[in-house]
């Protein structure tokens, strides 16, 4: 009967469906197995959710407050910014992006733009520095051009339909009918699957089963079954691992080049952090240095107003030193609010939610590291400097595997140059069976015979008598095979476009290449500078060394002068300015030696190893070290 073959795919079905194999296999093993067969079957086509934002803070930062203040070191500053800082957590997920992208070009797919751009969102502070937002070292890595690879993936297709069909028939010869009625049963399936040498493949199973109203067809209703293997490869252009692999090694590549990005942020954010932890703590330098200042002008305006009061000092000498006290009480105003501007910036970078943590935004940062200079640098020789800052900057070997990475594209526009040549190959199996048709044969226009004839059952041939397994016996048995081999071949006469995007390629090629030499320029003349303010630093807070005792010195014989009658208010309240200049001078000099020190460690690409940064730690974001003993 005609709907027997469903009736056996539907029950196999049901056969093998997970509540029927649960039914007969109640022990727990075969009932995991089932669950894991249909797990496996049904993993394809389920996404893997990625898990929502940690914005906790890690536990480092209570472990440091106390009494309302937290006591920072510097190292538990750089700490803090790989457990908690913001830039960093979202370069965390470009490894992930790569990754993602690399099992995505595994099925065939051309690698999707790729951003690595390394951001830093730190502040230095209203004084000392501004704000910074930009992005650096940003990396496009992408294939669009060349011969495209196919999908590596298998595909499985089916077709399944009912059909009813009447044609209107002009004659009664062919189909014995004026109005032929076609009821069709179709159930197509195909497998379909590419491989990187550029060869695809297509194997093909049809079924379709076909009731007619004529009585002209020996058989009715008829099932016919085909089966087909048509494997098909490009011999020129699309051919070769080379070519139709790029875009997996592109995508690997890229994951280096995301590994490479994160730990240019790394560094990015360490050295904005040790820059803002020195600026914090220089303007407590400075904040001590004016309340040094207002304290001797406050005692300057004291003694005065006692002199005034026993006759041995004009008056006009108390509103003079009245008036360097409100200047000195200014001054300390100014250091103090930026000390907590500077505060601000350091929890903002240190904190996932800022400032806004419950008891950061009142807390009061008590750094417990000093800047020092040593009493001699290492020396180095400056061609070993640069030596090791080309080969451990980080975005200088994000732009060699950029150059690596064009080469590989370049293989594909190659390829695109080339005629499209393909060769195939096509076997089939045919077959046909059916039941004898019982309607009956309509008399011929012209015959002595003028009514129906009914066809007995031995007229047609019995190879042909049966229903889907006798169809199935013959495509297997390759009763009726077909075979077809050949070429396509397809020549485009100009080739413009492929020839121009080769060109554009190259040159795209040839900019990295000279973007790759200017940035060892870049480099070298960063290395150069670093060396350069490192010295100029040192020398700038050695003259301001000297400058401050001076001052000291001044102030201290101005002071015994004045007191013995052999100077004026005017020449203290001036040497006292001027010492407060120097101090203020020595401070803002260690503090810009710091800055060319660090910026130093960044240029040369050794601040990880400077301030023992693991960078796996800074993955996970946690720091091994414990927090600093607060003494």
């Amino acid at each position: 009967m005609a709907y027997k073959p469903y009736l056996s795919i539907l029950l196999s079905s049901i056969l093998l469906s997970p509540a029927t194999l649960l039914a007969q296999t109640p022990s727990q093993s075969n009932v995991n197995r089932v669950g894991e067969w249909f797990n496996n079957l049904s993993d394809p086509y389920k996404w893997k959710e990625v898990g929502p934002i940690n914005l906790a803070n890690s536990n480092r930062l209570d472990s440091l407050m106390r009494g309302g203040n937290i006591y920072l070191s510097l190292q538990d500053a750089i700490a803090l910014a790989l457990e908690n800082n913001l830039d960093i957590e979202i370069q965390r997920y470009g490894p992930q992006f790569a990754e993602s992208d690399y099992r995505r070009s595994l099925a065939g797919a051309a690698a999707r733009s790729f951003n690595g751009g390394v951001t830093n969102n730190s502040t230095t502070g209203a004084v000392s520095g501004t704000g910074v937002n930009n992005t650096l070292g940003a990396q496009q890595t992408s294939v669009t051009t060349g011969a495209l690879s196919q999908g590596l993936d298998p595909v499985l297709q089916g077709t399944f339909s009912w059909g009813h069909r009447t044609t209107p028939q002009t004659s009664l010869f062919v189909t014995g009918t004026n109005s032929l009625i076609s009821k069709s049963k179709i159930a197509n399936m195909s497998l379909s699957k590419n491989w990187l040498t550029g060869t695809s493949a297509t194997l093909s199973f049809n079924n379709n089963f076909l009731f007619q109203n004529s009585g002209r067809n020996d058989f009715n209703p008829s099932r016919s079954v085909t089966g087909e293997l048509s494997v098909t490869q490009h011999l020129l252009q699309g051919f070769g691992l080379a070519v139709n692999r790029r875009n997996i090694k592109i995508a690997k590549n890229n994951i280096g080049v995301s590994e490479l990005v994160f730990r240019q942020q790394v560094i990015t954010t360490a050295s904005s952090i040790i820059n803002i932890y020195w600026d914090l703590v220089s303007f407590n330098e400075d904040l001590r240095v004016k309340k040094q200042a207002l304290a001797l002008n406050q005692k300057l305006y004291d003694d005065n107003k006692k002199q005034v009061e026993i006759g041995t000092l004009a008056p006009i000498e108390i509103i003079r030193a009245e008036a360097e006290v409100a200047r000195s009480q200014q001054d300390l105003t100014i250091s103090e609010t930026n000390v907590l501007q500077q505060e601000t910036v350091l929890k903002s970078s240190l904190s996932r939610t800022g400032i806004s943590s419950p008891g950061l935004s009142e807390a009061h940062i008590i750094p417990t590291d000093r800047i020092s200079m040593p009493d001699a640098e290492r020396t180095q020789p400056v061609q070993d400097m640069l030596q090791k800052a080309i080969e451990l900057r980080p975005e200088l070997e994000q732009q060699r595997i950029s150059i690596e990475n064009a080469k590989l594209g370049l293989k594909g526009t190659r390829n695109a140059l080339l005629p499209t040549i393909d060769a195939f190959v096509d076997v089939r199996n045919n077959s046909l069976a059916g039941d004898v048709n019982l309607i009956p044969v309509p008399p011929i226009q012209g015959s002595p015979i003028q009514t129906p004839v009914t066809r007995p059952a031995n007229s047609v041939d019995q190879f042909f008598l049966g229903g889907y397994g006798t169809a199935l016996r013959q495509v297997f048995g390759r009763n009726f095979p077909d075979y077809s081999a050949g070429v396509t071949l397809n020549i485009p006469i100009r080739n413009r476009q492929a020839k121009e995007d080769m060109t554009r390629d190259q040159l795209t090629l040839r900019q990295s290449e000279v973007r790759l030499q200017q940035q060892l320029n870049q480099v070298r003349v960063e290395v150069e500078n670093a060396l350069i303010g490192q010295q100029q630093g040192r020398a700038r807070y050695q003259t301001a060394v000297k400058n401050r005792v001076l001052q000291e010195q001044t102030l201290d014989a101005e002071q015994k002068k004045y007191s013995l009658g052999a100077s004026t208010i005017f020449f203290v309240i001036q040497s006292q300015r001027d010492l407060t200049s120097a101090q203020a001078a020595e401070v803002s000099a260690l503090s810009t030696y710091a800055r060319a020190k660090v910026e130093l460690e960044r240029a040369t690409g050794q601040t990880l190893g400077a301030y023992e940064i693991q960078i796996g730690e800074a993955v996970k974001g946690t720091v091994a070290r414990p927090a600093a003993t607060i003494k």
